[in-house]
């Protein structure tokens, strides 16, 4: 993987991107709130050896576990400005986010993302290239004003622990459910694993209830790879 420098208006961010070949498959990463790529390996590691063009925005760390408006339309707006400055014009890319990477991933797909009664997320422009994603640990409640999900008709492969607190399989489940009428969101829920069981490097004082992480990195990798490799 190689760290690009981009602009967004008068300030820069770094990319990482990992170079493929012409018509290989290209992956959106976005992040969760620590905002480095680099902390998944794994998966990053699993996506380039099957080939695929990776680019992947780096963002700086969210200090609330609530995150304000404009970080969410910041964050929104880098990873299409990402796609802008990678990716050729007509080529379609696959969305892989993690926790708050995988709530913007679902808004850029077209679904109305709100913060709380009358606090809709005005700024944020869906992204047509978008046409799959494999959302991780997903939070959802971004999505649950009436029709919120109604203009995302995209397959889904959604990933969450069973032992998830932060992100708890019934807001993975909640998508199903509403998006049930018109498309299938695919959810898998590993026995054991927490929210940050899909990261090589977690936040500090974070403890792992899986008993075998390495095994569950690999496998969890393998089925999005599979997934956006299509």
């Amino acid at each position: 993987m190689q760290t690009k420098i981009l602009q967004d208006g008068t300030e820069s961010f770094e990319v990482s991107v990992h170079e493929a070949t012409i018509n290989s498959p290209v992956v959106l990463f976005a992040v969760g709130a620590g905002g480095q790529p680099e902390r998944y390996a794994t998966l990053m590691d699993t996506l380039a050896e099957s080939g695929c063009m990776i680019v992947a925005p780096h963002f700086d760390r969210l200090a609330s576990p609530v995150p304000r408006e404009e970080e969410l339309t910041l964050r929104a707006r880098r990873l299409s400005l990402a796609l802008d400055a990678f990716v050729k014009p007509g080529i379609t890319a696959a969305g892989v986010g993690h926790s708050i990477g995988a709530a913007t991933l679902i808004a850029l797909a077209g679904a109305q993302m709100w913060l709380g009664p009358g606090r809709r997320v005005n700024n944020i422009t869906s992204d047509s290239r978008l046409t799959r994603l494999s959302l991780l640990a997903a939070p959802t409640d971004f999505f649950q004003a009436p029709g919120a999900l109604d203009a995302v008709k995209v397959p889904i492969l959604a990933w969450v622990g069973s032992a998830d607190n932060i992100t708890p399989p019934a807001q993975t489940e909640r998508i199903a459910h509403a998006m049930r009428d018109w498309q299938t969101v695919d959810v898998h829920v590993t026995d054991g694993a927490g929210h940050f069981s899909f990261m090589d490097i977690v936040p500090p004082q974070t403890t792992e209830p899986l008993l075998n992480k390495q095994a569950f990195l690999k496998e969890y990798s393998s089925e999005v790879c599979k997934f956006v490799v299509g």
